[in-house]
Parts: C-alpha cells; sequence; structure tokens
C-alpha cells in the first residue's frame, strides 16, 4: 500500500501486462503530476489511462473529495486500470470508462486537469479539453513521439492556451551488475502543459 501524499509510486507496485504499454514511468509521473497542479477535491480526466499508473497517481492527490474519471478505448486497458484502482483502495475516487476519446468525455463536469498520455484523436481531445477544464485548469501532454510533441503544442497554441510550457525528460536508473552500477536510459519524454485562460 502507498501511504504517502507525494507521487513517485515504484513502478513494479502497479499490476502490469504485456499486452498494455505502461507504466509510465515513476519519474515521469511524478513531473506529470507536478505539472498538472492538483489538489484535494480536485476533478481530473486521464485520456488513455493504460495501466492506470497516472490515475492512481492523481487519485492520491485528488482525494478524498476529488475525483478522476479514467478513459480508455481499449478493454484490457480498462480491466488493468481498474485491477490498479482496486489494489490502491482508490475505488470511490475513480470512475474507469470503456470508450473512445474525445467522444468518451462530452457526459463528464467541468474539471480542474486533464492528463493526456495517448489518443489518436489528440486534436480533437485537446479541443473538447479546452471546452471541459474550468477557468485556469490545466492540461498536461505526456508525448513519447515528435509529432505527438508538435501536434499537442501547435494545437495548444491554436486554442489560446497560456503559460505553455515544453519540458524534455531523459532518465536513466542504476542496475546493478557484476563491476558496479550501469546506468540504463529510458526513453526520452516530452511533457507539454499549459493553462485554460
Amino acid at each position: 500500500m502507498w501511504t504517502y501524499k507525494t507521487p513517485g509510486i515504484p513502478d513494479e507496485q502497479f499490476v502490469q501486462s504485456d499486452r498494455v504499454p505502461g507504466p509510465t514511468k515513476e519519474e515521469i509521473r511524478v513531473l506529470t503530476i507536478s505539472k498538472a497542479r492538483l489538489g484535494e477535491g480536485a476533478l481530473v480526466v486521464d485520456v488513455g489511462c493504460g495501466t492506470g499508473s497516472l490515475t492512481v497517481e492523481a487519485a492520491f492527490q485528488v482525494a478524498p473529495t476529488g475525483k478522476v474519471f479514467a478513459i480508455d478505448e481499449y478493454k484490457e486497458a480498462v480491466e488493468l486500470t481498474k485491477s490498479n484502482v482496486a489494489k490502491f483502495a482508490l475505488e470511490n475516487i475513480v470512475q474507469v470508462i470503456n470508450g473512445k476519446s474525445p467522444e468518451a468525455m462530452r457526459n463528464l463536469p467541468q474539471v480542474n486537469a486533464v492528463l493526456v498520455g495517448g489518443s489518436r484523436s489528440l486534436r480533437e481531445v485537446l479541443c473538447v479539453s479546452q471546452e471541459k477544464l474550468k477557468k485556469n485548469g490545466r492540461i498536461v501532454v505526456n508525448a513519447i513521439l515528435l509529432e505527438t510533441a508538435y501536434t499537442a503544442l501547435d494545437e495548444l497554441k491554436r486554442l489560446r492556451f497560456k503559460d505553455i510550457e515544453v519540458v524534455q525528460v531523459f532518465v536513466a536508473k542504476g542496475k546493478e551488475v557484476e563491476s558496479g552500477t550501469m546506468m540504463l536510459a529510458r526513453n526520452p519524454i516530452t511533457i507539454i502543459s499549459a493553462t485554460k485562460r
């Protein structure tokens, strides 16, 4: 059980599957939650929730009175997210939705933050996110591909978001080998965050 308010649950504590990418790596989750600027009582949407690692991290930040809406179009991802939500006893904070974004977002209430981890309809998701975000609400996009980062940046500018920030993160983790500690690089991630006017 995770007994801390700070984000950074070790990756190995999440239920994982070879059929669903993830979890979002620990260091990326820490930065993502930081950029989202969540607090108790906030409402959050996690688009493309995958294993649910960001959903779980966000739920700890908004508990006990907030809510996280975790959306994924793939049934395997939805089931995995539900498993991780149950493992961390967050069922009363998280609603898992099996649906394709942005359509699955349309009936949600106004929210304080949107986290976008994956979407094949990124421009449309960002447009609906702008509609769903409260004034000064935050959006955070995690991009593995350069094309995704470019599209997110271009669309956020077009939608007139403010305080747009781009951070590219390179993480290497130590692994013990016979002769010492070897640093193993993880994929670089571009984190784009912005605030709704």
